[in-house]
């Protein structure tokens, strides 16, 4: 596999290739960030490229893999993006805001730590909607953020850089963060892998407003086992996601649900209606009990998300600084939230 087919393949393969020495990852990271240039004006993925800060960063990888022992670091070499809200060090994270009201923060938020310890090479932050607000990704200073697929469409927001990032090829998985949809939206409109997991699992500090518990972080990323090197790399557990897609450690209890929650739109389509039905065999060719389960969510429980979701805005409004301008639209939604 060459270099240029291997930015399509996925972290999972990228990093297998990395540790195999049939690629370094100077030579991955260069592909990568010329991938990321290529698309830029016309998908307009990232808010900023960091091209002098990842190389640096991948000459140290390379330098790692050399001494590497067989259980080193999931994503060693591997390039990825951060999405722009949450903190990389030397960056602005500017939340989709004007980035001349912000200055470069001091140290990397505690999931980038982790990213960065387990070899992970960012080169570059991506898009978000004011204040991570919508479940699309423009702005009128950046303006908008497009779908790989089709470039007259969204990728979704609000983590639709990364979304477009991976679903372009220019990295195999990436960050994002989710309240109310914001990894699984353009997931599914990109046709990639997303994952909001359970609560806590991925560390969101120095994160201050998490939208009332509502908000985690997550992969988004090319293909399953890239999602789980993502959280070998960065969960607070003690890992392993990755060997057990070949091996399960435990039997799992899995719930199937076709049922959307009162007041949502989603629906099934044949197609989506099919990989469900695969993932559910899958699941259950694997060892797991699997359950056909519809929960019943009481109407009052979109009011609750609701009423979080708009004092999230309202509260992410009131902690920017004084030079910060928001457009109309999102100061309208932070006046409903108050």
């Amino acid at each position: 596999m060459n270099t240029a087919e291997l930015l399509w393949a996925g972290a999972d393969a990228q990093a297998r290739a990395l540790r195999a020495g049939e690629l370094t990852s100077r030579e991955l990271v260069a592909a990568a960030l010329a991938r990321a240039h290529a698309v830029q004006d016309s998908l307009n993925p990232f808010r900023v490229l960091r091209d002098a800060g990842a190389a640096a960063d991948a000459e140290a990888a390379d330098r790692r893999l050399a001494a590497a022992g067989p259980d080193e670091a999931p994503l060693l070499g591997v390039p990825i993006a951060i999405k722009d809200d949450t903190d990389l060090a030397g960056e602005k994270t500017c939340y989709g805001v004007d980035p001349d009201a912000f200055g470069p923060v001091a140290g990397d938020g505690e999931m980038v730590r982790r990213l960065r310890e387990a070899g992970a090479v960012v080169i570059g932050k991506t898009h978000v909607p004011e204040l991570m607000a919508w479940p699309f990704t423009e702005t009128e200073r950046h303006g908008p953020t497009r779908n790989p697929w089709d470039p007259s469409r969204a990728p979704g927001g609000s983590s639709g850089g990364s979304a477009a990032a991976v679903a372009a090829g220019v990295v195999g998985v990436a960050h994002g963060s989710d309240g109310a949809g914001s990894i699984r939206i353009p997931s599914a409109w990109c046709g990639l892998v997303g994952l909001k997991p359970t609560r806590d699992l991925v560390p969101l500090e120095p994160l201050a407003n998490d939208w009332h518990r509502m908000a985690h972080f997550g992969p988004l990323a090319r293909d399953v086992a890239s999602a789980a090197r993502f959280l070998d790399a960065c969960a607070t557990s003690d890992g392993g996601y990755l060997a057990s897609l070949d091996e399960p450690a435990r039997t799992l209890r899995v719930a199937v649900s076709r049922h959307s929650p009162p007041g949502t739109l989603p629906g099934l389509g044949a197609a989506q209606r099919a990989a469900l039905d695969r993932a559910v065999e899958l699941l259950r060719a694997a060892g797991h009990q699997v359950t056909e389960l519809d929960p019943r969510v009481p109407a009052i429980a979109t009011e609750y998300v609701l009423a979080r979701y708009l004092n999230g805005i309202h509260e992410a409004a009131a902690a920017l600084p004084p030079a910060a301008r928001l457009e109309a639209r999102t100061r309208g939604m932070a006046r409903l939230g108050g």
